[in-house]
């Protein structure tokens, strides 16, 4: 198991350090990363933990994987490096969502 874990379902009120000092009762926290909407600038629901060591980051899945947090039942596994999506991998990475620049159907509804 590595030491990079993800943490799911938190309530949106959760801040970095809540979740560190969660943690921490458990094992070393070395980072956390909180994921934001990058157009709201809201909080996902989820976040990345990095724990000093493997077996602190699996004694953490085993004591709070399901537990409650906030009224919601938090998820932590260990990070799966990012799949690349269909829409990534075409057209170099563009976007293809209508409407935005380099998408095929924005091209093809364009065309003069």
């Amino acid at each position: 198991m590595t030491s990079k874990l993800y943490v799911g379902n938190l309530p949106f009120a959760t801040t970095a350090q809540e979740i560190e000092d969660l943690f921490a009762a458990t094992g070393a926290v070395s980072s956390v990363e909180m994921i934001f909407d990058k157009f709201t600038g809201r909080p996902r629901g989820f976040a990345f933990v990095s724990m000093a060591t493997p077996e602190d980051a699996r004694k953490v899945v085993e004591k709070f994987n399901g537990t409650e947090l906030g009224g919601r039942n938090l998820t932590v596994n260990e990070a799966r490096a990012r799949e690349e999506s269909p829409a990534r991998a075409f057209a170099g990475g563009n976007d293809s969502r209508p409407g935005f620049r380099g998408s095929p159907r924005n091209e093809r509804n364009f065309r003069r």
